[in-house]
């Protein structure tokens, strides 16, 4: 089959350095990085806009540093809410209260839609080459021919093929990518599934993070701009019919909250997997974000991994394609951004089995261990920099 050549620059000897499938957050901040570096990329994207959806919506301080560095954090940190605190309820009785103020440069949480944090980081793509984001391109193929890749797409309008001298899959949990490079790879399982929505937030909790601890399983609730309020609810299987009403009757039951169920703005029924590539580098393909490191995302870490993984890979990227011989670094990118997924994995682990059921008496002994816990300062200072992933 024949694959029509798609023109990048001059004429076709103008091949990208670089092709990065996927643009979500992960593929946008890698093109900007590599873009800042002078090298040409390509970000191929099989969806023909951005999502509309809120998905994630956590930035934890090392993650924002990043950002920061490459001048995209300034309009995430003004449109996004600061949340300073964590609290921690049980039957409607305050248990404890957590402060994320431990980096001196972020002292908080940043909590806003994904959909605001991509259109700020297109942007940021486009003002460094218009033409880097190309949409409506679903890959399916990548040659390796003659130390060139060949990465193919197919869209409604045809087929493409575009010439790189590395791939980057930042496809997310789903990758098609992946399947190729790492067929039947391990992934685990958890007895955990969740609804989640986002509804007005009539709670009067301001910008604090909220759990509530309760014997049912836990309820979370994160404020979002624009007085929204993402709200998070444990269950031990999928429900059937995952409706804004079943949702709101869940943590009305739970936690007393009553919520304008009118309002709800976004719904999502999930369950819980993890897998951990044992690598991320295969020649000239690279696995970054959930393509290579799919993580629980209670805890709001799978995002932030990603974007680390892209800070760390840049400049190895950067100085291969200038010709420096590399091996060492990619060894060690390996291996330290394999045991932060782990960290980020089991972390993930200990947030989930916080929030599963237990008998009322349990549940009082347990919370009560919990907060006498955190009223020790070290172990307070330590907690606050897991779950900011400090």
């Amino acid at each position: 089959m024949n694959f029509p050549k798609l023109m990048l620059g001059a004429d076709w000897r103008t091949v990208p350095d670089v092709v990065i499938v996927g643009a979500g957050p992960v593929g946008l901040f890698m093109g900007v990085l590599l873009l800042q570096r002078g090298h040409q990329v390509r970000i191929l994207e099989r969806r023909s806009n951005r999502s509309d959806s809120s998905r994630a919506i956590g930035i934890h301080p090392p993650a924002l540093a990043e950002l920061a560095r490459a001048g995209v954090a300034d309009p995430l940190v003004t449109a996004g809410v600061h949340i300073k605190r964590g609290v921690a309820y049980s039957r409607r009785r305050r248990v404890a209260g957590l402060a994320f103020d431990g980096d001196p440069a972020f002292p908080f949480i940043l909590a806003l839609p994904q959909t605001i944090t991509e259109e700020v980081l297109e942007l940021a793509v486009k003002e460094l080459d218009a033409d880097a984001v190309v949409r409506d391109a679903d890959v399916q193929e990548i040659d390796d021919a003659g130390g060139t890749l060949r990465v193919r797409s197919f869209s409604p309008s045809g087929s493409l093929e575009v010439a790189a001298r590395l791939v980057i899959a930042a496809d997310g949990a789903h990758s098609t990518i992946r399947g190729r490079y790492l067929p039947g790879g391990p992934s685990r399982s958890y007895p955990d599934c969740y609804i989640m929505g986002d509804f007005p937030d009539t709670t009067g909790h301001d910008t604090d993070a909220v759990l509530y601890l309760e014997p049912e399983g836990i309820v979370e609730s994160f404020p979002l701009p624009g007085g929204v309020r993402r709200w998070v609810v444990r269950l031990g299987a999928p429900h059937g019919n995952p409706t804004p009403a079943v949702l709101a009757e869940l943590i009305t039951a739970r936690t007393g909250e009553v919520l304008d169920i009118a309002g709800n703005s976004m719904l999502s029924a999930f369950e819980v997997r993890s897998r951990l590539s044992r690598r991320m580098v295969h020649g000239k393909v690279v696995f970054l974000g959930d393509a290579a490191h799919e993580i629980s995302p209670i805890g709001g870490q799978g995002m932030n991994l990603g974007w680390l993984d892209a800070a760390a890979l840049a400049p190895i990227i950067d100085a291969s394609l200038r010709g420096a011989n590399v091996g060492r670094d990619v060894a060690h990118f390996e291996k330290s951004r394999r045991k932060a997924a782990l960290r980020a994995s089991r972390q993930a682990g200990l947030n989930m089995a916080l929030g599963r059921p237990l008998p009322p008496p349990a549940m009082s002994a347990r919370n009560t261990l919990f907060a006498n816990a955190l009223a020790i300062p070290a172990i307070s200072e330590l907690v606050q920099r897991r779950f900011t992933m400090r």
